[in-house]
């Protein structure tokens, strides 16, 4: 047995360095059928960060169909949504897909090189294009078209249409058929009900985000293949439907909040009232929580603070949960008969493609298996908490203690902890293998992730804590984490982090200027200015969030002053890292450099780090590595810790 080593915290050795959490970045996405066979998308971190197509063979080869540069992205509302779908055309399959790159749809099939279906618009951001649905049999491809009318961001409308399969639109903008008049500010793509007479889609517009209210509309589809009037079935001003399908038999499935949970509904009645969600924030066009199967049964991906994915009988209200190891599940389902592929995961497993037969009961890994880079036993073990913050509200987190088998630290010395503040902020951080989280905790520095108030998976209560309350109710319940942490002996006062990213890096730098928790931070392609934030600096999905998360500017342009940290760069005294993609349209960098020539000559250590050909979240292996190792360095520096074999991050004043 290998003898256990005494060594401070943060001096472990580990072999998880920070190429082998890159290389293991990202997870698939958007599984769904083509015939028989499973496809999904998946990322390549050290092919540019590049996203492939995977087609699983029925003799269970997996084939990557699309090689480098092809780039499987959408970036319909910056976010994207669902890039491709399938059919199977005279025994070959044929796929369409938006390339990232110049965000035409293309058709592709075995052996043929890709071909353009959508033109090239030289105005603003654009076409582009997600959520499709086959409509072979009309020779049409049915989608979300996103097209900018000016150079702005929020110069954008937003229609369903439908793009002929023969390529005869690459060239002619006019051959694009708009199924949809310009009704509403956001569109998700069209499901059609299984005779094919009805179309029913999710629309909404500023100042809701998906998550405070949308609207479920159904519309007759024509005999010439136009959509008729649509009608309201559903949600409103403050319900919002985050999915909807049709059944089988032509029934009209949904979830919807309503009640203060996202609960399933057929024909506007609730088929498992539950306190527990069946749906979550759409932050994506085409993500998908139910898929209704052949048989009437419903398959669902659903929970309280985790999700799991079981069948639901309609007719009892019963949901039977898939055994196996995951204890997590995303946003993406597809069914095939009585087979359901989902994608899960688990704190000893990353996400990896998960197939259920119906049949059977039976659940296995059948594709992006989830491969052990290094020995299980250095994983993180985590520990689900709930604290108790101002008011005596509860905070959901989950707590990473270090953990590294062939190490123990000195004495009574407590180790240095790091709070991850998640994105969104109408998110959540799910309880899964992350290798980032496992890089400190091998080396000895504990992690704290906390879903504040205002994350999802708690129901619509939890979720509107948040409002109008972004960087106080957030800043308070991560430092009600840390300081809870250092109270029970678990950390060490003197040795707290805040970190994260987008809004989670908003987070952690109003808390560096909100409170004295910390004694550094790492702050990653943030918000840190709300009034230029919110005149014009974003995209346009999120150009009208703050009137949620702060209130509106016109109302209370005060607030929006007081709350940025950018206006308070001068109570920052504690040493904080910023990194920064170069291309981000929906935090830009010029977010960051106003904030850092309010630093300047406040003397307070920092360093700045931008990167090249990095948008909203780093997606490159490189990126990635020089992240983590700066990120490391600056808790060494602050904290005394000895990581080996760590370039030293220069601070600068």
């Amino acid at each position: 047995m290998e003898k256990v080593q005494t060594l401070p915290y943060g001096a472990w050795p580990s072999p998880i360095d920070a190429a082998v959490a890159a290389a293991h970045d990202g997870h698939p996405e958007f599984v769904g059928f083509v015939g028989d066979e499973v496809w999904w998308t998946e990322p390549r971190p050290t092919e540019g960060g590049r996203r492939t197509l995977v087609r699983r063979h029925g003799d269970g080869t997996e084939e990557t169909v699309l090689p480098a540069p092809w780039n499987v992205r959408s970036r319909v509302i910056e976010y994207g949504g669902r890039p491709w779908a399938g059919a199977v055309v005279d025994g070959t399959p044929l796929v369409v897909f938006v390339d990232f790159g110049d965000q035409r749809l293309y058709r592709w099939s075995p052996g043929v090189e890709p071909q353009p279906l959508t033109p090239v618009s030289a105005v603003g951001g654009g076409l582009r294009w997600a959520d499709p649905v086959m409509r072979v049999e009309d020779g049409e491809v049915w989608c979300v078209l996103e097209e900018f009318t000016g150079d702005g961001p929020t110069d954008v409308r937003r229609v369903l249409a439908a793009v002929p399969l023969d390529g005869s639109a690459a060239g002619d903008r006019a051959a694009v058929r708009e199924l949809t008049a310009e009704r509403h500010r956001f569109v998700t793509g069209p499901r059609l009900s299984p005779d094919g007479r009805r179309a029913a889609w999710i629309a909404w517009d500023h100042p809701r985000m998906p998550w405070d209210g949308t609207e479920l509309l159904v519309a007759d589809v024509t005999a010439d293949g136009t959509l008729g009037t649509p009608r309201t079935v559903a949600g409103g001003p403050e319900e919002s439907v985050a999915q909807a399908d049709w059944s089988a038999d032509g029934g009209l499935l949904y979830t919807s909040d309503r009640t203060g949970w996202w609960n399933l509904y057929r024909d506007g009645t609730p088929l498992c009232p539950r306190e527990e969600e069946f749906g979550g924030p759409m932050w994506r066009i085409g993500s998908r929580w139910f898929a209704p199967l052949d048989s009437g049964t419903i398959a669902v991906v659903h929970g309280r603070g985790a999700t799991a994915l079981g069948i639901l009988d309609p007719e009892t209200g019963e949901v039977v949960d898939a055994a196996g190891p995951w204890t997590e599940f995303s946003g993406t389902l597809a069914v095939h008969g009585e087979r359901v592929v989902a994608v899960g995961a688990s704190p000893r497993s990353a996400w990896e493609v998960v197939e259920l037969d119906t049949r059977t009961g039976h659940a296995r890994v059948m594709g992006a298996a989830h491969d052990d880079a290094v020995d299980p036993a250095l994983y993180p073990e985590p520990q689900i908490r709930t604290f108790t913050g101002p008011d005596g509200r509860d905070i959901h987190a989950h707590v990473y203690p270090p953990h590294n088998p062939g190490c123990v630290a000195p004495g009574p010395e407590l180790p240095p902890y790091v709070v991850w503040a998640h994105g969104g902020p109408t998110g959540r951080s799910p309880l899964v293998l992350d290798l980032e989280i496992a890089y400190f905790t091998s080396r000895g520095i504990g992690v704290a992730e906390v879903n504040y108030g205002g994350s999802t998976g708690y129901g619509r209560e939890y979720r509107d804590r948040l409002r109008e309350q972004w960087g106080v109710v957030d800043v308070e319940d991560c430092a009600a984490v840390a300081l809870a942490l250092a109270d029970e002996g678990t950390a060490d006062r003197e040795r707290l982090a805040i970190r994260g990213g987008s809004a989670g890096g908003w987070t952690s730098a109003a808390s560096l200027t909100a409170t004295d928790v910390y004694a550094c931070g790492t702050i990653i392609y943030p918000i840190l200015d709300l009034t230029g934030w919110a005149t014009g600096e974003t995209h346009d999905f999120e150009s009208r969030y703050l009137e949620s998360l702060v209130g509106p500017i016109a109302e209370v342009p005060g607030r929006y002053a007081e709350r940025s940290p950018t206006e308070h760069a001068d109570r920052i005294t504690a040493p904080f890292l910023l990194l920064q993609g170069l291309d981000d349209p929906i935090c830009p960098p010029t977010q960051c450099e106003r904030f850092l020539a309010r630093i300047e000559g406040g003397r307070v250590p920092h360093a700045y780090i931008a990167f090249e050909g990095e948008g909203h979240g780093f997606r490159r292996a490189e990126t990635m590595v020089r992240a983590l190792e700066a990120e490391l360095s600056l808790y060494a520096q602050v904290f005394g810790l000895h990581p080996a074999g760590v370039p030293k991050l220069e601070l600068t004043k």
